[in-house]
């Protein structure tokens, strides 16, 4: 037994050492940058320059929300088609999902410029056919197409883990008992797969309120969020401790997404990391 308990210890023992190198340490960084000034001494004037940046911090979590409701609408219904396919059809359709994850995120961005920007494929071809250009590249929606591009696998892929779990014999006890589709699905399948979308909008929300890269490039420099700030603040020496305020903020906003997701999260949902 003291072997077992030696050998558990040794095993753990790099794992330990990562999360404090990597996940403690940077977060007491964090802490120690956001509550001290220039000289090193204790100040909240951080804390208190935050209500300058109240407008980033609102638009960020709009734009969040929004994109974590589109992924949503979208989401449930592909998932829950993927879940009536055929196996070897899953399969297929679970590479397709996976596929553009398989690209960094840098080149997906790109990708999509290349097709939304002003000289793009999208309007040389409207500009082929006699129509107006789309001004996509610079505008919120832009931005937002970014977020739902770029994290829709992120909500589709617990929701579908959740609905190839899910006991078809509910389905059918709802049918036995008189409940049309529609009724089947608001009463039971949504019901008993919450746990996955609740995995879902967290996964989406989360990288989507601390984005920057696909607001810089898809913004085209004229949206600023949160993650933009944070960037632009950390380059000058000068404005550290109010970027660490910043993060100390997000950090706090991830935590609390987080501790929801392991609230309402069950075995069933799953999450897929």
């Amino acid at each position: 037994m003291r072997g077992k308990s030696l050998f558990q210890k040794m095993a753990a023992a790099p794992h330990i050492v990562w999360a404090v190198m990597f996940i403690v340490a940077p977060m007491l960084f964090v802490l120690y940058f956001a509550f001290t000034d220039e000289s090193g001494k204790f100040s909240l004037s951080n804390i208190s320059s935050l209500s300058g940046y109240s407008n980033v911090f609102i638009l960020s979590i709009a734009f969040a929300l929004i994109a974590t409701v589109v992924c949503l609408l979208i989401g449930y219904p592909l998932a829950y088609f993927m879940s009536k396919t055929s196996p070897k059809m899953k399969k297929i359709l679970m590479v397709l999902i996976m596929l553009p994850m398989w690209c960094n995120l840098l080149i997906r961005t790109y990708a999509l410029m290349a097709l939304l920007d002003n000289g793009g494929l999208l309007n040389t071809f409207l500009e082929n056919i006699g129509l107006d250009k789309l001004y996509i590249v610079g505008s919120d929606f832009g931005v937002i197409l970014g977020m739902v591009y770029d994290f829709l696998p992120y909500m589709v892929l617990p929701i579908f883990t959740a609905m190839t779990k899910l006991d078809h014999r509910y389905i059918e006890a709802a049918a036995d008992l008189g409940c049309n589709p529609i009724k089947t699905m608001i009463k039971v399948i949504m019901p008993l797969t919450a746990s996955g979308v609740i995995s879902g909008i967290t996964m989406v929300f989360v990288p989507s309120i601390s984005t920057f890269y696909i607001s810089q490039k898809l913004g085209a420099g004229k949206i600023d969020l949160i993650g933009d700030t944070i960037e632009r603040l950390f380059k000058n020496t000068s404005t550290y401790g109010v970027g660490a305020a910043i993060s100390l903020v997000m950090m706090i906003l991830i935590l609390i997404s987080v501790w929801i997701m392991n609230k309402f999260s069950d075995d069933e949902g799953g999450i897929v990391i």
